[in-house]
Order: structure tokens, then sequence, then C-alpha cells
């Protein structure tokens, strides 16, 4: 096993500690840092890196729609949202299209400041 930095033992403390809204938050906060590397590397034209961080952004939104539990409204109403958004990051890969990453950052970033108000919301009760 390889010996971590303090950084890396924190994040990974973080991780395997983190109930499963946390986890989610994680996950959302970790799908726009993956959408923003692809821009950036996008912009400096590293087309393999800018696939590979796209790529990862699409196995967290793959990870959000997997974990629905469909019998929930709220699910069924949900994985439209997700089927879109990693649609989307699909077409951005493959044109290597800014504009198509920030409308589906804008749509993360949205997802993921409701989920921190649920958080919010969730705790103080």
């Amino acid at each position: 096993m390889a010996i971590l930095n303090p950084y890396q033992q924190y994040q990974q403390q973080s991780v395997l500690t983190a109930n499963s809204g946390n986890l989610t938050l994680l996950l959302y906060n970790g799908c726009i840092k993956f959408i923003g590397k692809t821009r950036l590397l996008i912009i400096n034209k590293d087309i393999q890196g800018a696939h590979n961080a796209n790529v990862r952004a699409q196995l967290i939104i793959e990870e959000f729609m997997c974990t629905l539990d469909m019998q929930y409204d709220i699910a069924k109403k949900m994985m439209p949202i997700y089927e879109y958004l990693h649609r989307r990051l699909v077409e951005a890969n493959i044109k290597k299209d800014i504009a198509i990453l920030d409308e589906v950052l804008g749509f993360v970033t949205e997802l993921r400041d409701t989920w921190e108000e649920v958080l919010k919301i969730t705790k103080s009760k």
C-alpha cells in the first residue's frame, strides 16, 4: 500500500467517515471539480487529459443514477435530470465543447447547492 501524504489521508478519512448525505455532497463537489478540470484541459489543448477528467465527471453522474431508489417519486424525477447531464457530458467530450460543459456545470452546481441546503435544514432539526 502506498504511503499517503497528510492531505490524501485527510481526504480518505473524510470519505470513510462521512454519512450518506455528506457523501452525496462530496460527489457533487467532485463532479464540479472534474468538469472545471475538463474545461481547463480543453483550453490548454490537452485532449487526453480533458477526456479523462470528463469521464470522471460522467462516472459520478452514473453513480447518482445507479443509487437512486426508484420507489420514491423524487428519484423518478431525478433520473431524467441525471440522464440529461450524462448525455451532455458525453457530447461535450466528443465535441470538446466548453459551452456544453458550462451548461452542465451550472446544473450540477445548482443541484449541489440545493443538496447543501437540505443538509443544513435536516441538521438543524
